[in-house]
Order: structure tokens, then sequence, then C-alpha cells
């Protein structure tokens, strides 16, 4: 049974635009831009998001060693497009166990990568202090792509947010030892331009993260 859309800032639920306006609409946030439901990882679900996704949606390509494709979601409607994706990929971490890597782009004030994130949102800008340097950088779409650590964040994940086309780019890693992960300068394709090559995107089981 397929879900419902809901808030991208709470994961409430939101109302159809209709009569009385012409947005969806949150009873906390006001007028958002849903959160679609999240369906297991394949090939096929991952399309469907790219397909229709107005910003970059960001993997680590080639992924990590042992690492899995193990969910996508995606905040817009058909109207819109995305105007905000997640990917989470899932593998041995650094420091050993599972470590998870949730990579969020999206225009300002969506506020998908702050939920996911732990914090009040919707943008990163007053957590992070871009007056030092950046923490880790990030290959994005063949461009270096500062990301500077996510201050007041929960304990059990590392985050690291910046800028990368224009748009918010969230690194969101857990457990919070992973975010070794980040030191190693990932280099991340949009799967917007990959072709052919997503088809060789190996699928895990569906992340609780993005629930």
């Amino acid at each position: 049974m397929r879900g419902e859309p809901s808030c991208p800032k709470c994961g409430g639920r939101v109302r159809a635009p209709g009569l009385f306006a012409d947005t969806w609409q949150c009873e906390v946030h006001g007028s958002v831009q849903p959160l679609q439901p999240v369906i297991p990882p394949s090939v096929e679900a991952l399309g469907v998001v790219v397909r229709r996704a107005e910003v970059p949606v960001w993997m680590p390509w080639p992924l990590p060693v042992g690492w899995l494709f193990t969910g996508v979601a995606s905040a817009g409607d058909d109207r819109s497009g995305g105007r905000a994706t997640a990917v989470a990929c899932s593998g041995p971490g650094p420091v050993g166990g599972i470590g998870e890597l949730l990579l969020v782009t999206e225009e300002l004030g969506v506020g998908l990568g702050a939920r996911y994130a732990g914090i009040d949102g919707p943008d990163p800008g007053p957590h992070l202090d871009v007056d030092s340097p950046p923490d880790v950088k990030m290959l994005a779409a063949g461009r270096p792509t500062p990301l500077w650590n996510v201050k007041g964040v929960p304990e059990d994940r590392a985050v690291f947010a910046g800028e990368a086309r224009g748009l918010w780019l969230w690194a969101i890693v857990w457990p919070e030892q992973s975010g070794l992960l980040m030191y190693d300068e990932l280099v991340l394709a949009d799967l917007r331009e990959a072709g052919g090559e997503m088809d060789l995107v190996p699928c895990g089981a569906l992340t609780p993260r993005l629930l």
C-alpha cells in the first residue's frame, strides 16, 4: 500500500493544494514541499526519483568497497518536481561495524537535511562556522566542494554541510565515529547524468534512517 506525502521538516501530515491554498500545507510549518513516501531501494525506485529531480541526486561513485545503496527520498510534487533528494548508503565503517551515509541536496528552506541531521532548520547556516577552514572536502561532479562540521547535532551522528551547484549539500553519517569516512575526499556523481551506469548500483535493505 502506497503511503501518503508528509512534511519534510517534521514528518507530520500535509494537506494537498485546494480551494484555500495552492501549495501543500503542514499545520506546523505552513507551505512545504511534500516528502514523498519512501519505498524499498531498487534501481527502479532510484530511477523514479532521478527522472523527476530538479536538484542533483548525489551518490558516492564508485561506492566504497562493500557499500550498498539503501534508500532514496524526494521532496516535491508532480507539479514542482523534486526540490530535495536524499540518498542513503551503508557498508563497513572505517572503525568497524556498519556505517551509514545520507547525502541530502535541497533548495533553500526545504528543511529535509535539517530533519535528518536532528537540528532545528530549515537550513544549516546558523550551525556552520564558515569563517574557519572547511573540515572536509568532497569532489562533486568533478568540482572540489568544501563542507563544514554542523554544530549541535545529536551525539549518535556526524553532520557536514556546504554548497554544491548553488544548493545545500548535507552529509550525515552514523555512527559518529564513521565520520572518518568523510576525510577520504569522497567522489560524488549526480545520478541525473549517470545513464546506463545506474543499472550497476548494488542495492541493500531499506535503511530506517529515511523513515
